[in-house]
């Protein structure tokens, strides 16, 4: 048995079909990359209608939580049309205290065995049932989060125009304090636009982000939250789309968020953020696979491509080792040039390093990163591999743990750097 006329090599049984997944698996991203150079599904604008339950969860916040409320205090949004809830989360400090003081409705919860963003939003939505006001839905922030003034303007626009969940835009507060916040920052650009722009233009589902999202009561109310895994956001995305709720982009709804300063806490967040997409792996790949081949919807099959993503990137990982070692010792035959023509091969594989470019030129994103690009930025990129390894292999329910925010500027001081 031979491969264009050679012996087969060692490996080639396991490694000629994954070489051949893994080439498609790199199509299929290379064309969803390219849906999101453009932005042409531009939604409709409507009147100021619908009336929103903003809310903030918060652990231990106040160096940041007084700044947030007072941005969300002045948004150009009528203020008979929304509320700003601040969930104090088994708050030590004096979260609650600080923002009452800004003017936010708060609920303080202490619960020592049910800890973490995703029960003390289910707790949260229970009292908002029980409220005499009609909202129509809830906006999630992070107490550390600025927000651009129009966001919930554009959120009334979406579901004015029949959107029942929807993901803003989530930019950067900090991005030039360090190589790892800039490397956060640009790994955030490209997926707003190469990842959520492009799933929006193609007309699949977009996934939440854990802040800047807007989710309809009625939808809430239907299919419960039940998302307390350690990403409650993807959680929630995955299993609505299995219910029929696509999740909506707004890429003109701007949300900025606090990146870590160093790769030690970093390092920690995406630990944390990878346990929670393992769990939503085991739990949702199974029943996203038959209801793929059952329905035969294309956006099912891009919500296996996101369950699965723990395996694509250890499967990288693996066979990155294993090119690396057939360099010296052949024990596999590479197949890549042979089934892809040679400039479409390098240009796919440039593209990781093209992208923040990309993204920052048309969306006219500070260039003070660029300098972090290359060398930070890629470390930053594969430094996923082990991360999301040593998750694949982890248990998953651990306690949450929270990440420290200190950047306390206000959005002003975000415009004047921009």
């Amino acid at each position: 048995m031979d491969f264009n006329g050679t012996s087969l090599l060692p490996l080639d049984l396991i490694m000629l079909p994954a070489q051949i997944i893994l080439s498609l698996t790199a199509i299929y991203f290379f064309i969803l990359g390219m849906a999101g150079l453009v932005h042409f599904r531009i939604p409709k604008a409507f009147e100021p209608h619908k009336r929103f339950a903003v809310i903030v969860p918060a652990h231990n916040e106040e160096t940041v939580i007084g700044q947030l409320i007072d941005n969300l205090m002045d948004l150009s949004y009528p203020k008979e049309l929304y509320d700003v809830f601040v969930i104090a989360d088994n708050s030590s400090d004096a979260t609650a205290k600080k923002a009452r003081e800004h003017g936010a409705i708060v609920y303080e919860r202490f619960d020592d065995i049910q800890k973490g963003k995703g029960f003390a939003l289910e707790w949260m939505f229970n009292n908002l049932y029980n409220m005499s006001i009609d909202y129509d839905a809830v906006v999630i922030f992070d107490a550390d989060n600025l927000v651009d003034p129009k966001f919930l303007q554009h959120m009334n626009n979406r579901i004015c125009g029949g959107a029942k969940i929807v993901q803003g835009y989530i930019d950067a507060k900090n991005p030039s304090d360090t190589w790892v916040t800039a490397s956060f920052a640009m790994a955030f650009w490209v997926a707003n636009r190469m990842l959520q722009l492009a799933r929006y233009n193609l007309g699949l589902s977009n996934y939440l982000g854990g802040t800047g999202m807007a989710i309809s009561l009625d939808v809430l109310k239907e299919i419960g939250w039940g998302a307390t895994s350690l990403t409650e956001d993807l959680e929630f995305s995955i299993k609505a789309l299995l219910h029929g709720y696509k999740t909506t982009w707004a890429h003109e709804a701007i949300v900025y968020d606090e990146k870590p300063l160093t790769f030690k806490q970093a390092w920690h967040q995406r630990r944390r953020w990878a346990l929670g997409h393992v769990e939503v792996f085991r739990t949702y790949c199974w029943i996203y696979l038959k209801q793929t081949w059952i329905k035969k919807d294309l956006a099912l099959f891009d919500g296996v491509i996101m369950i699965i993503q723990p395996l694509l990137a250890v499967g990288m990982g693996f066979f990155s080792i294993l090119g690396l070692i057939n360099l010296k010792f052949p024990i596999y035959t590479p197949i890549f040039q042979q089934i892809w023509p040679p400039l479409l091969w390098a240009l796919v594989s440039s593209l990781q390093l093209l992208y923040p470019f990309l993204v920052i030129w048309i969306d006219k994103l500070p260039k003070r990163v660029i300098k972090w690009t290359f060398i930070h930025y890629l470390i930053f990129v594969y430094s996923w591999i082990p991360i999301i390894t040593i998750s694949l292999f982890a248990k998953t329910r651990v306690s949450w743990s929270h990440t420290v925010h200190t950047r306390n500027i206000n959005y002003a001081d975000i415009i004047r750097e921009r």
